[in-house]
């Protein structure tokens, strides 16, 4: 096992409540956004990439988003999960949008880090629906992550319930990463068990 993938384990065992790390490495995923990505499809011509990274260790989630050619005016922006493609789930982060995400364009840039200890980084009904904590929220999410279950989308005012979406997907380590997502799904599925067991 190699030390970035010993340290990444830690890390998310750390997350599950099971053992202290001494190091975790932040995890990027990214997507390409389009319209016919959308539920349902459209045929906007709009398009966007993202990097989000997720820091275990740190409890943080950095959002990075590029887009142009909407045919809308941006009206909000967020992470959903968890769901497989090509449905619709729930939104997981901030509502109504991202903190500070450009509004009224048709264009633009955004980044932004979150403390994912804070429950203002949270849609207050996912909290709810993920153990009543942000570290429940945090679970969920980072087990969407990981599961391809999650997607980053952009709603506009011609299409309220997004014009442009992607699934986010692992940016993966040549030849470490199957095994990683394979110890982090075995260590959620496990820890997860311990707290229904402790409740």
């Amino acid at each position: 096992m190699t030390k970035a993938l010993a340290s990444l384990a830690l890390g998310f065992l750390s997350v599950f409540g099971c053992v202290y790390p001494t190091a975790a490495v932040p995890i990027a995923f990214t997507a390409h956004l389009t319209g016919p990505a959308e539920f349902p499809p459209n045929a906007s011509p709009g398009t966007g990439d993202t990097l989000v990274t997720y820091d275990s260790a740190l409890h943080s989630l950095r959002v990075q988003v590029t887009f142009g050619g909407l045919v809308g005016l941006t009206t909000a922006s967020h992470i959903h999960c968890c769901v497989a493609f090509p449905g619709v789930a729930g939104v997981a982060t901030q509502v109504p949008t991202f903190a500070g995400f450009p509004l009224g364009v048709q264009a633009g840039t955004y980044d932004n880090t979150f403390d994912l200890t804070l429950a203002t980084s949270w849609n207050p009904a996912f909290i709810t629906s993920n153990g009543g904590t942000p570290l429940g929220a945090e679970l969920a999410l980072g087990a969407g992550l990981f599961a391809g279950t999650s997607y980053l989308n952009i709603h506009t005012n011609l299409f309220p319930a997004g014009e442009i979406r992607g699934f986010l997907a692992a940016v993966p380590e040549p030849s470490t990463f199957s095994l990683v997502a394979v110890a982090a799904v075995a260590a959620f599925a496990t820890c997860r068990r311990r707290l229904v067991v402790r409740r």
